[in-house]
């Protein structure tokens, strides 16, 4: 008798490389990401992967400005796994691009799946800086007190520093000489911000007197053509820079807001003005998908007039050394009825999205305790950390999360997001004519009726 195997076992095997395909992942790459040692001129930038990939025009170089590299030729395979394009770098100059993003994903491996989104960051050399422009010069013993600081600072004050899985001893023994070597306070912090890049923190950042420095730069594709809204929203009208209203015809109110800035308090006036215009409308639509953060006061106030009672919507541990854990026993966050402004008892959605983080993220939370209120778009950034400043000595100041954001069942949400109630996945060349999650709101309220 026959044995009736072969077949199976084939097909078994074939189902087994396609359920354990894997992304392809940057293993190696010439400059190398985070160096501060690159030659400027015309260079050859090189990526090897793990996996044998698509090859031909399959790729996407993301970004732009004037931190992305000025590509000249044409970027070309060299080989299966290796892709090779020129580019023309200016002396002393950050440089940033993305191998893959959300809005776009064509290196992909030959089984068809999308490299890992990789931001790629480095630093040119060259001549000095000038003293003039970046204030004045620092000395190597400034230097490695400060670099002694820093450390310190991340050991000691950095709340999510356990969660980073980085070997923050091979990065500083990475960019130890190039921070000693800092001719001035913006040399260095530029230097320190690539080492602190690897935390993928959009919470840290350094600052020299009142110029910023950014460590991590990963900008999100938004779920939102915010361009498109005064065409797809009726009776729109842009009150500020932070408030923008519309009503739909049958009643249904729309409230975008951009940030929870307090430098513009003044702009949020704008908000009770239109919960007094739409009291009686049959549901409301509160659009924060670009809104990055802010103030979280002003978040409180607003989400105070949708509801009665004081509400649980957050708790936070915050750094303590001299506790054994590390940290402080749980703090819970309420907001509160706000009783002297207009309230809204009608039913309410709540779009949300990629670029969603920090306060904005508590704006969400808060309204997740509203009643008749739905939360619907994408998941959050699930980016926040309330950052303290650490002077490092030399003239720079390094701002590191000193928390950890909980939600009310005390689970970290850093690096998760919020979930939405409904969800409603957008692709960028969706976004063109139309707003998914707009409509998904309004068939939402009018369904609740």
């Amino acid at each position: 008798m026959k044995p009736k195997i072969t077949l199976p076992l084939f097909l078994v095997c074939l189902t087994s490389v396609a359920v354990f395909a894997r992304p392809p992942k940057v293993i190696k790459m010439y400059p190398e990401n985070g160096a501060v040692d690159v030659p400027p001129g015309l260079i050859k930038i090189r990526i090897l992967f793990d996996q044998d990939m698509t090859g031909g025009k399959n790729y996407s170089l993301c970004g732009g400005g004037e931190n992305f590299p000025e590509i000249t030729g044409t970027p070309q395979w060299t080989g299966k796994r290796s892709f090779v394009f020129s580019a023309i770098l200016k002396p002393i100059h950050d440089y940033s691009f993305g191998i893959n993003c959300p809005s776009a994903g064509n290196f992909k491996s030959v089984t068809g799946e999308s490299a890992e989104n990789t931001v790629v960051q480095f630093r040119t050399m060259g001549s000095d800086e000038s003293p003039s422009e970046n204030s004045a010069a620092v000395s190597n013993e400034q230097n490695q007190q400060a670099v002694q600081k820093l450390r310190e600072a991340i050991e000691n004050a950095y709340a999510y520093k356990d969660m980073k899985n980085i070997n923050w001893d091979e990065l500083f023994n990475r960019y130890n000489d190039s921070l000693l070597k800092s001719a001035t306070p913006m040399d260095f912090a530029k230097t320190a911000g690539l080492l602190l890049a690897h935390a993928k923190d959009k919470h840290i950042w350094l600052m020299v007197g009142e110029q910023h420095v950014s460590a991590y730069k990963n900008p999100v594709t938004p779920n939102a053509n915010f361009e498109l809204l005064p065409k797809l929203v009726p009776n729109f009208k842009k009150h500020n820079a932070n408030i923008c209203t519309g009503k739909f015809p049958d009643g249904i109110g729309y409230i975008y807001i951009d940030s929870w800035n307090r430098q513009q308090k003044e702009d949020f006036d704008q908000l009770y003005v239109a919960l007094s215009e739409f009291s009686d409308s049959p549901g409301l639509i509160i659009d924060v998908r670009g809104n990055g953060g802010g103030a979280e006061p002003l978040a409180q106030e607003f989400a105070g007039c949708f509801i009665d009672e004081p509400k649980l919507y957050a708790k936070h541990i915050t750094i303590n050394s001299e506790d054994p854990n590390h940290f402080t026993k749980p703090q819970e966050r309420y907001v509160q009825p706000n009783k002297t402004r207009p309230h809204y008892r009608g039913k309410v959605a709540v779009l949300v999205g990629p670029v969603v983080m920090s306060s904005c993220e508590s704006f969400v939370l808060m309204m997740k305790q509203v009643p008749n209120c739905t939360i619907i778009g994408e998941p959050t950034q699930g980016s926040s950390g309330n950052p303290k400043p650490h002077d490092l000595g030399n003239g720079v100041t390094v701002y590191l999360p000193s928390w950890k954001d909980l939600l009310p069942d005390e689970t970290c949400f850093e690096g998760k997001g919020i979930q939405p109630d409904i969800l409603i996945k957008v692709q960028p060349n969706q976004i063109t004519s139309k707003d998914s999650v707009i409509e998904a709101a309004l068939r939402e309220l009018r369904q609740r009726r």
